[in-house]
This record gives C-alpha cells, structure tokens and sequence, in this order.
C-alpha cells in the first residue's frame, strides 16, 4: 500500500491560503484553475481539481481571457463604434429580433 503525503499551509488574516506544491502537482493544478471541496459527513475535506462544465469550449474561453488581459495591459487600444459601422451592422441584421437570453435548441431549425 503506497504511503501517504501529508502537507499543511496557513490561513492568512483574510482566510487565503497558498497550495502546496506536492498538491498542485499531484492534481495537475495551474494558474486560474478551479478547486472542488467535497465536505465529508465525518467532517474529512477532500480537495480536488474542479472538472470544466461539459459545455465550456475551452477555446472561447482562452480567447476571452486573452481579450480581457489585452483590454487591461493596452486600455489605449479600445475605440469607440462609429455610427457607420453600427449602420452597417443593423444592415445585415435588419429588424431581425433576438432574445439573447433564450437558450440555443438544434430543434428550432
């Protein structure tokens, strides 16, 4: 039976901890990713790498991230919408309306 690490950190004033790096290791951790805790009736915690949702797309969000840091690095970068562009994007849209909060159905085709 294979032997069992143990590790400890501290609780800072503002309860943060840093992860150990035995942990992070053994649970593939890198920066920005998730931990899950399951809290065992016995009061034990089991500390795990959070799963992404099934229906994240790990592209899109690297690509926001990276949208996110360029916008917070070079705020200067940002330009306005002229009105000959949203012009041109009512255009193509039309008097189309779209409810951005319904959920997307391969059944509505």
């Amino acid at each position: 039976m294979p032997a069992t690490l143990e590790v400890e950190s501290t609780l800072t004033d503002r309860y943060q901890t840093t992860v150990p790096e035995t942990v992070r290791r053994a649970l593939g951790l890198g920066k920005r990713d998730k931990l899950h805790y399951s809290i065992r009736p016995s009061g034990d915690v089991v500390l795990s790498r959070a799963e992404a949702p099934k229906d994240d797309d790990p592209l899109l969000s690297q690509f926001l991230a990276f949208l996110a840091r360029d916008i917070a690095t070079h705020p200067e970068r940002l330009q306005a919408v002229d009105a000959a562009l949203a012009q041109r994007l009512q255009s193509l849209v039309g008097d189309v309306e779209v409810d951005l909060s319904a959920p997307l159905s391969a059944d509505d085709e």
